[in-house]
């Protein structure tokens, strides 16, 4: 049986310790834990800000209001504040000049907060909800909707702007000096980037032509802006009509009808890709626009640029292709052999493949001239469980349609030009797009199917392997017909018609019967479907003609019969016949 140790008095006391001693012996255990236990680590604040040994140390300061950089907020606000007074020497208390020698700092720090603004008032549209108001830049959780909320931030990025093929960053990072509180600077890589940044969006040359009545803000832009932005867009919609004109008539003027076809049908993206550019070359060296304006034009151009690009060459392409295909194959339909159909289909599919990577192309150089990989990579991220069942739902059917059209460019189960039998209609694949096949009936009717729609049910392909096909005319004639004479008549029929060329390759059988007589089918290989249906009518009528004509008592005919009196039982039977028609 186990004891506690407290049960058992030391040797030579007893057993009755005192009441007093318990409470003594408990607090002196607890003395001696705290004595031996390790010491906690101090908590480490060095991840929350930059060690600095000396901070601005050669810039003036005004003890009575000094700059409130305790937040990042605070930061660009106060630095805002100071460029648009004009106090460009208070706008240099927010840049960390650490790289620049004491001595030098009052007039470089001016000179480098004066260029920084300039940068900033043309380049960067500033989103203030997205500056945190708290000294430690928490990320602060809206919905649920950040992965990182919750982290405090020791640098923040307000900007990437590229010039030159170099992407130079404006960023804001929290610096702390042996004495005093954080501060929230303009980091010194920033203010190694002004310069080349200024050089590249600063004031342009022409801009000093413009009077100083005129610069002056009104609802966030200067005056001459609203200005100049609806005269720039009258002059460039005035360029893009005269550039879509030069196009046409470059386009009468070709020598080749496959690039008269791609000119005329590239009007409308050179034309675009023309404005885009002019207007390009007008913000980089004759005009440079306020934040707002650069923030909304430069997507817009980029965007636009991409595309013109893209369609033109589509264009382009639609038209080489388009020539190929009449120089080798003509124009389709089913008399066209198997592999002059599947090259058809294949310029087809190879233009779909074309334009899905084209695409592809464009969407990747929009979002990395955009900067907006890391944005969207990470609301794809954060939302990928949410974009995929709405993506799934809404895209259903199109994603369907375009796997379907991609799968019948590869497999080809029908091709374009093969003639099909599909729920209840003869007709011709004319084209296989990504979403929907366009079927064209022999009376120039078109029937537009869904992709998904046509595969998932069964269909005649005629042409599948060759056009040739057997077709059979039925005819229902007296049983004293002479199938034996029809049957030379038929090959005579065959022989002397021009559009069979395998007569031999013909068969006549009885191949039903009934008590008004039997049916004769007469069965010839026609060279494809289009040309057989008209030679299967041609010989209905010569067979009807012959039959007609020559031997008249074998058209199938109506008896009726006459018992006669029901007492003379032996009595002959006569009978009359009554045309069937």
């Amino acid at each position: 049986m186990l004891h506690k140790l407290t049960d058992f008095p030391p040797r030579g006391a007893d057993r009755a310790a005192p009441r007093w001693l318990r409470p003594v012996v408990a607090a002196l255990m607890c003395v001696i834990t705290l004595a031996v236990a390790p010491a906690a680590p101090a908590q480490d604040d060095s991840q929350f800000w930059y060690e600095t040994d000396a901070l601005n140390s050669g810039l003036q300061t005004d003890d009575t209001t000094p700059p409130d950089r305790s937040a990042p907020r605070q930061t660009i606000r106060g630095f805002v504040a100071a460029a648009d007074r004009g106090d460009y020497g208070s706008a240099a208390h927010y840049l960390n000049l650490s790289r620049i020698p004491p001595e030098q700092q009052e007039q470089a720090g001016r000179d480098a907060a004066r260029k920084l603004a300039s940068i900033m008032e043309r380049q960067v549209w500033i989103d203030w909800s997205d500056l945190s108001a708290r000294p430690d830049a928490m990320i602060e959780r809206r919905g649920g909707s950040s992965s990182r909320s919750g982290d405090a931030r020791r640098d923040i990025q307000i900007e990437t702007l590229q010039t030159g093929g170099t992407a130079y960053d404006l960023r804001i990072a929290r610096y702390r000096p042996p004495e005093g509180d954080a501060l929230w600077l303009f980091t010194p890589q920033t203010v190694d980037n002004i310069a080349p940044l200024f050089d590249a969006f600063g004031p342009r040359p022409y801009e000093r032509f413009i009077p100083d009545v005129l610069k002056y803000e009104i609802m966030g832009l200067w005056l001459w802006e609203w200005i100049a932005l609806p005269l720039l867009a009258l002059c460039v919609i005035g360029l893009g009509w005269v550039v879509q004109k030069l196009v046409f008539l470059l386009a009468q003027r070709a020598p080749r009808n496959w690039l008269r076809n791609g000119l005329q049908r590239s009007r409308l993206p050179v034309a675009l890709l023309v404005m885009a550019g002019v207007t390009q070359v007008i913000l980089n060296w004759v005009l440079s626009f306020s934040g707002p304006v650069q923030a909304f034009l430069q997507p817009v151009l980029i965007i636009v640029m991409v595309w013109g690009v893209g369609m033109t060459a589509l264009r382009i392409l639609d038209a080489i292709l388009h020539k190929i295909t009449l120089r080798y194959v003509g124009e389709i339909d089913d008399k066209r052999g198997v592999d002059e159909r599947a090259f058809y289909t294949s310029i087809y599919a190879l233009r779909r493949l074309i334009v899905l990577a084209t695409v592809g192309i464009a969407a990747i150089i929009v979002l990395v001239r955009l900067n907006l990989f890391d944005s969207i990579g990470m609301t794809l991220l954060a939302s990928a469980g949410v974009l995929t069942v709405v993506l799934g739902i809404a895209g259903q059917a199109v994603l369907g349609n375009i796997i379907a059209s991609l799968q019948i460019a590869f497999a080809k189960p029908v091709r374009i030009g093969d003639a099909v039998f599909f729920e209840g209609e003869w007709a011709y694949v004319e084209s296989i797009f990504y979403t929907f096949l366009r079927l064209r009936t022999w009376d120039k009717r078109r029937i537009v199917v869904p992709v998904t729609y046509f595969v998932s049910k069964p269909f005649e392909n005629w042409s599948v392997t060759e056009a040739r096909m057997m077709r059979v005319i039925d005819l229902w004639l007296d049983p004293r017909a002479d199938v034996s004479a029809l049957r030379r008549s038929f090959e005579r029929m065959l022989e002397a018609d021009p559009d069979i060329d395998e007569a031999e390759n013909s068969f006549v059988y009885a191949t039903d019967q009934s008590p008004d007589g039997f049916k004769i089918s007469f069965y010839a290989m026609m060279p494809d479907p289009s040309t057989g249906w008209t030679v299967q009518s041609r010989l209905r009528e010569q067979l009807m003609a012959c039959v007609r004509d020559e031997h008249p008592e074998w058209i199938a005919r109506e008896r009726v019969l006459d018992a006669g009196s029901e007492d003379d039982s032996s009595a002959s039977k006569s009978s009359r016949a009554v045309g069937a028609g």
